[in-house]
């Protein structure tokens, strides 16, 4: 065991855990933060997706010991960036969610697109979203709500 200060959503958390745990049971288990969502454990499905760093991240792939300072956002603080915002807002006027499971990645993955690609085209959007995975098939309703994020982000 090893004991990690994270910065999770702008706060300070301390864990003490195997330095091998992913992140994502890091998040789920030893902070109760369950928004994020386990969905295959391989990088494959994208419903695991927080940020770190800015960057878009398959949370049950990376090990908490090479978080280090790096700062991390979850679904549970994603609403305190304006365009998480713009993406939770406009997920809710396209109604994008049927079951929900993948859906925290997806709007993770979303807000890191619109982040570094701010008017994206539909093959941006393909391109960015193409690693998660809805089982529902709401892909149609989840390329309008980015295009409607991105007219409200600016």
């Amino acid at each position: 065991m090893a004991k990690y200060q994270l910065n999770v959503n702008g706060q300070r958390k301390e864990v003490s855990v195997d330095p091998s745990t992913p992140l994502l049971w890091v998040l789920r288990e030893d902070l109760k933060m369950t928004g994020t969502k386990y969905g295959c454990g391989v990088s494959a499905c994208g419903a695991c997706t927080v940020h770190v760093a800015g960057v878009a991240t398959r949370s049950c792939v990376v090990p908490v010991s090479l978080i280090g300072e790096r700062p991390v956002v979850t679904i549970e603080g994603i609403s305190q960036d304006p365009v998480g915002r713009a993406v939770q807002n406009a997920w809710v006027e396209k109604d994008v969610v049927q079951c929900g499971y993948c859906q925290s990645g997806q709007i993770m993955s979303a807000v890191a697109l619109l982040k570094h690609t701010p008017k994206p085209t539909d093959t941006n959007i393909d391109e960015s979203m193409g690693g998660n995975i809805c089982r529902c098939a709401t892909y149609v309703r989840i390329r309008e709500a980015i295009k409607t994020a991105s007219q409200q982000a600016t």
